[in-house]
């Protein structure tokens, strides 16, 4: 009887102990690891500033656009942007420009 007494008395406390642990273990180990785990909100942060920098890289883009669109909108349109662009679409050139072709240039 004494000896069931002393195994109850060692054998609870070490499986409460023991279950506890692999309960708190399970725990920290999907927060660490899970899907919203420390891990996983690494990754998000870096997708978050490559998001960021293509953002600010559009906005630029596009105010230069913008730029572009608002100097054609005007009532007097500026010739200098006008005619760059009719040489690039039309593909034509001035007869005193110097021209230097590249290899490799497929514009």
């Amino acid at each position: 009887m004494v000896i069931r007494r002393r195994f109850r008395s060692i054998l609870l406390p070490l499986a409460l102990y023991l279950v506890s642990g692999v309960i708190v273990g399970y725990f920290v180990l999907h927060a660490h690891s899970g899907q919203r785990g420390l891990e996983a909100k690494r990754e998000i942060k870096g997708q978050i500033m490559a998001l960021t920098a293509e953002l600010n890289a559009l906005k630029a883009q596009r105010a230069v656009m913008e730029d572009r669109i608002s100097r054609m909108r005007d009532g007097s349109i500026d010739r200098d942007l006008l005619e760059d662009l009719a040489r690039r679409n039309l593909g034509m050139v001035h007869p005193n420009d110097l021209v230097i072709i590249q290899p490799g240039d497929g514009d």
